[in-house]
């Protein structure tokens, strides 16, 4: 009985001493270093284009679904032999097929599969293409200017050569804000 007692005691003080430096030290070491003058600015999530924010509207580009649910992020954990799966991805693709005035099968896999985290900015430049024509129709701009801005907001393979070119859709919307 007192090697369990003893043994206990030492798994609590263990216990302890790991929460307060993950739980308190930890975070408050690296809060300590966001606030050094000069990181301060770099340290905070504002005007990011890391973050995608779908916005409502016909006037905007939209980035991947999300399956996750604000304020958190995070996948629905469905594969793709999940028959729940099967049905959101047909509902999705025909809900972007009408809105974009398009076949089904002419809607790009990114439009209709969330990513990871649920809050990816990119998308294909196939997707990007496909909603131009809404948003210049919407915004009252011509299809070649909404394509110019596409374009600057396009971005090649990381490296040169690892994964594919993309459209950040924040960097996106935040040029046609300008406009």
């Amino acid at each position: 009985m007192n090697a369990l007692v003893k043994q206990s005691m030492a798994g609590l003080r263990v216990l302890l001493i790991l929460t307060v430096i993950t739980g308190i030290l930890y975070p408050a070491s690296v809060w300590a270093v966001s606030r050094i003058p000069g990181l301060h600015d770099r340290a905070e999530a504002v005007n990011t284009t890391l973050v995608g924010v779908d916005r409502d509207g016909d006037q905007w580009f939209h980035t991947r679904p999300s399956a996750a649910t604000l304020p958190a992020s995070g996948a629905s954990n469905k594969g793709e032999h999940n028959a729940d799966y099967d049905q959101v991805i047909l509902q999705r693709r025909t809900e972007i097929a009408a809105r974009e005035g398009v076949r089904i099968d002419q809607v790009p896999e990114d439009a209709v599969t969330a990513s990871a985290s649920g809050l990816d900015p990119d998308i294909s430049i196939a997707y990007a293409d496909l909603q131009v024509k809404r948003v210049a129709k919407a915004r009252g701009l011509s299809v070649e200017a909404v394509r110019q801005l596409v374009e600057k907001a396009t971005h090649g393979r990381i490296l040169g050569f690892l994964g594919e070119p993309h459209v950040n859709v924040t960097e996106l919307n935040r040029l046609l804000s300008a406009h």
